[in-house]
């Protein structure tokens, strides 16, 4: 069977059951979506960017059953003061939110507009994933424009006085969730947005994200201990002029993780900061897709993630930097590094850079080793117990890409986070 007849008979056992919600402002943009979807088709394994992660666990009909792990902790971002936004398996919670009322903020949520024919989202939803989509295929976002059903409309018009922290809950084992996130921001105005918890079984989530002049979006997401997981992550952001977005990640567990970020520079000056520390026992694997586009004068963009793993535990990492033939003065920073403590688990990188200027200060780094016997050696000689000094390399080896939350609180409450986990060994 050739790749694109495997495709199409994937993609249509994957659709067989499921209804393509075509009404409302939105109707338009989902019919796009969806014949994108069906142009592509859904994702195999001899995709060039899914050669080292393989999509069955999203492409098939049958949602892969996850155990609900039970934890006693508080959400993570509890300790701050946050306007927290609750879903229970991808439903919104009005029970466990504190509303969809903020200073400054328009919040909505897109199942409670589907019937509206006019709405400020029309021109962005879908318009930035279908941008992304260039050049490389990403079909798993446009499923999810197409179907998504539930998600926050957050048009920013002035800054709140408070981040909003979206938290999701899982309940059941076998939840399959897709939420799409739109996000505008007004000129000049900057919001913090902090998500947490457990999805779903399998999640498909989307962001996306318009900054205009001067605007300011800070993202920091903490997925959840929940080990079983299937999570699938898409950020499209666009930048104008001066503006600028920053996205960390912190990932503790998950049997598959792939989160993707595709960025947009088209405004001058504009600053793209994507990090993410990710820490993996045994059949963790973990994917961090990353393409930035210059396409303006004067950009500044990093890309910084590190991964620990052990027991056979699996990191990926896909970054790309394109810069276009004005986009002069580019700065461009990759780097990506993995920690391996035994010789069972692996890290597979593939850095790009593409440049078609000629003024740019461009670079990308990859590395992969063992713990440094040396330090370990020091620690214990002063009476540090192996674990415990193990830890500690570990969290200096994650200090750099937790360095990129340029807020102390949630930087302070992400290596609690971080310390307490590597204690409890999850």
């Amino acid at each position: 069977m050739s790749l694109a007849q495997t495709k199409e008979k994937a993609t249509k056992e994957r659709l067989t059951s499921m209804e393509l919600p075509l009404k409302g402002w939105s109707a338009s943009a989902r019919s796009d979506a969806y014949d994108r979807l069906m142009g592509m088709g859904l994702p195999v394994r001899r995709d060039e960017y899914w050669k080292y992660t393989r999509p069955d666990a999203f492409t098939s009909a049958d949602v892969p059953r996850a155990a609900v792990q039970e934890d006693n902790d508080a959400p993570i971002f509890d300790a701050l003061d946050c306007h927290k936004l609750v879903f229970v398996d991808g439903i919104y919670s009005e029970e466990f939110s504190d509303g969809l009322s903020i200073d400054g903020v328009t919040l909505e949520l897109l199942s409670s507009t589907s019937d509206v024919d006019i709405h400020w989202a029309k021109s962005l939803y879908g318009s930035l994933e279908k941008k992304g989509q260039k050049p490389v295929a990403r079909p798993l976002a446009a499923f999810n424009s197409a179907f998504a059903q539930e998600g926050i409309l957050m048009h920013v018009k002035k800054t709140p006085p408070k981040p909003i922290s979206l938290h999701y809950v899982r309940e059941s084992d076998v939840s399959d969730v897709m939420l799409h996130h739109v996000v505008k921001i007004d000129e000049g105005a900057s919001i913090t947005i902090l998500e947490s918890g457990d999805v779903a079984a399998r999640c498909n989530m989307a962001i996306e994200a318009e900054i205009e002049k001067d605007g300011q979006l800070n993202h920091v997401r903490a997925q959840g201990r929940d080990h079983e997981r299937n999570a699938l992550t898409h950020i499209f952001a666009q930048l104008e002029e001066q503006s600028q977005f920053k996205s960390f990640c912190l990932t503790m567990n998950g049997v598959l993780t792939r989160n993707e970020t595709v960025i947009e520079m088209r405004g001058d000056d504009g600053m793209a900061h994507v990090a993410g520390a990710s820490v993996g026992d045994g059949d963790f694997h973990h994917d961090d897709t990353v393409f930035i586009t210059h396409d303006a004068l004067r950009g500044e963009s990093r890309q910084v993630f590190k991964k620990v793993l052990r027991n056979g535990a699996t990191g990926v990492f896909q970054g790309k930097i394109l810069v276009k033939p004005d986009a002069q003065k580019t700065d461009g920073y990759q780097i990506s590094q993995s920690l391996l403590l035994d010789d069972d688990s692996q890290f597979l990188a593939k850095p790009e850079l593409e440049i078609y200027a000629d003024d740019v200060a461009c670079s990308h780094g990859s590395t992969s080793g063992a713990i440094d016997e040396e330090a370990l050696f020091y620690l214990r000689s002063r009476g540090v117990p192996a674990e415990e000094a193990t830890n500690l390399l570990t969290l200096a080896f994650l200090a750099e890409a937790l360095e990129e939350v340029e807020n102390q609180e949630i930087s302070d409450v992400l290596n609690a986070h971080l310390e307490g986990c590597l204690k409890r060994g999850c």
